[in-house]
């Protein structure tokens, strides 16, 4: 089974993360002219602490047990100096193309990996503003670097790899590791927990079109990985038809996602949200079959005009029961 353990430091960062079941992350920022940078700490998808450069306090949240062993201070301090001489170096030495923002963020995203086959790698970006400008690829001690054409950097002050290199073997990634293995003996039974999602398949008028939008929703589920898929008469909606489809987070730290599809009015198709997750022992099947509503509209319709039809009869015959004349009297003489 391979280990993954990641440090990403920003969440608006977008890199491929390594196979592997679990993440270690390090979300961080840094605003060019300030003398510390913040941080939020994340296994997996799971919140586990933040942290300040400045302070250089780690506050762990969410925690149930005691995690005071969890992360070695000494390391932290290691680490966090380091990348702050990082993030300080990159905000003197690079220049972006055609820069006017007065606050300029700068990102970096290091992800490590340990497998099976002890192939130890680890992908490091720095970004600006949101959008990588350097990637750099550590494979078994070879690294290789890329540096996006949209911003230079001052000649000869590229990374220094080496001392990129003897970060990455001797500090991130051992610390790395580390960490996640003794979250992972604190936090293993919250981090596999299982809970099955909530599916409901919505139509709902569209007074723009004159049709409707049929919206497939799962949500409240656990972990994240799920595959929601809308059939028309049994044959999956083609994507462009559908809108949606991103993964959001609920506030109770599960998960939900909705897919859309815009039909007619006179649509009489049959639709079907399926649901496949780690929570259920089998698909979850939920369906809309717009041609039995129209049939049951129908028998609605008749059984209301058959009730209409019973209660005039039984009006009318009261009626008439009521008008007839009063029997005479008989009068003996």
């Amino acid at each position: 089974m391979n280990t993954a353990c990641a440090f990403v430091y920003f969440p608006l960062l977008s890199v491929s993360v390594l196979a592997g079941p679990y993440t270690f992350t390090l979300l961080a920022t840094y605003i060019r002219g300030e003398k510390a940078f913040s941080a939020s700490i994340l296994l997996d998808d799971i919140t586990v602490g933040y942290y300040n450069s400045e302070t250089k306090i780690y506050v762990a949240r969410g925690n149930t047990t005691n995690e005071d062993d969890v992360i070695d201070p000494d390391t932290l301090k290691d680490v966090g100096e380091n990348l702050l001489n990082h993030f300080i170096g990159r905000s003197h030495l690079l220049k972006p193309v055609n820069e006017t923002e007065s606050r300029v963020v700068y990102q970096v995203a290091n992800v490590c990996e340990q497998s099976d086959n002890k192939l130890d790698q680890m992908i490091s970006k720095t970004a600006y503003q949101g959008s990588t400008f350097d990637d750099l690829h550590f494979l078994d001690g070879k690294i290789t670097y890329q540096l996006f054409s949209n911003y230079t950097e001052e000649p000869g002050k590229i990374r220094n790899l080496e001392l990129s290199k003897s970060r990455l073997e001797k500090l991130y990634y051992p610390a790395c590791i580390k960490a996640l293995n003794n979250y992972l003996k604190k936090r293993g039974t919250q981090l596999n927990r299982k809970v099955k999602p909530l599916v409901r398949l919505i139509q709902k008028a569209n007074s723009d079109s004159g049709g409707s939008r049929v919206s497939c929703l799962s949500s409240g589920f656990y972990p994240r990985h799920i595959n929601l898929t809308l059939f028309r008469d049994g044959q999956p909606v083609s994507d462009h038809e559908i809108t949606g489809g991103d993964l959001l987070p609920n506030a109770d730290g599960t998960y939900q996602m909705r897919k859309s599809l815009e039909i007619s009015a006179a649509d009489k198709h049959k639709y079907t949200c399926s649901v496949t997750h780690l929570s259920l022992d089998n698909t979850l099947d939920v369906t809309l079959d717009f041609s039995k509503q129209f049939e049951s509209a129908i028998l609605s319709v008749l059984i209301v005009l058959a009730l209409v039809l019973v209660f005039g009869t039984g009006v009318v015959i009261y009626k008439r029961r009521n008008r007839r004349p009063a029997p005479k009297e008989h009068v003996e003489t």
